[in-house]
């Protein structure tokens, strides 16, 4: 009986539905309003370009966030939190129907295991190499230098170097960052309340969010 019980709970057990998830990116997620970043991957970032076997620039960030969509959307979802970043999001090992999240990004080559801080998926990592998958097709610029690469460039002209674009849209406050592909369109009206940060944490922790894919 206590075997029946139990097969009956995890078969109408709620799964986390898409209301309860977004997706932000390739390696961000918004799971029951708590952001999580997944531990020991960075994905190439939304409007990320790589390049082909053939040398052709392929969209990268949204084969990421579509992959990272894919796995997550209608599959019970949970994270497992490990520590919190200089952004103040969760960083964590995050599971769909007990798929690791971080492994099958990395095994499909759209993230890069992020060695810097972990090795665990770096195995992984030479399997989707030597198979040339995804980011692998081609010489692609790693994501941790696609972002600083366009920060250094959009500093250089921010207000006071503060890079990052506080926009207010009907969809409530939105900040970009500036690798966001959203970047260049959006201008700043700080006569309306719209303004500029420094850093991620500072623009969150001013009510402002990061733009949602789905």
């Amino acid at each position: 009986m206590k075997h029946i019980l139990t097969a009956l709970i995890l078969l109408f057990a709620p799964a986390t539905l898409a209301a309860d998830l977004q997706v932000i990116d390739g390696d961000t997620l918004i799971l029951n309003g708590t952001t999580y970043r997944i531990n020991g991957i960075d994905a190439p970032e939304a409007g990320q370009k790589c390049l082909s076997e053939r040398g052709k620039k392929w969209g990268c960030g949204d084969a990421a966030t579509n992959l990272l969509y894919e796995l997550t959307n209608n599959a019970n979802v949970t994270c497992e939190e490990l520590a919190v970043d200089p952004y103040n999001r969760i960083v964590a090992r995050c599971f769909a129907d007990e798929r690791d999240v971080a492994r099958e990004m990395v095994a499909n080559g759209l993230a890069w295991a992020f060695l810097k801080f972990s090795d665990e998926y770096e195995m992984v990592q030479e399997r989707a190499k030597t198979q040339q998958l995804g980011i692998w097709r081609g010489p692609s610029q790693p994501a941790w230098e696609f972002r600083a690469k366009r920060w250094n460039t959009a500093s250089q002209t921010a207000p006071e170097g503060c890079p990052i674009k506080g926009n207010i849209t009907a969809n409530g406050r939105i900040y970009h960052a500036p690798w966001s592909p959203w970047y260049k369109r959006t201008r700043i009206n700080t006569a309306q309340g719209e303004r500029w940060f420094c850093n991620e944490a500072e623009a969150v922790k001013a009510g402002w969010r990061a733009p949602i894919r789905n």
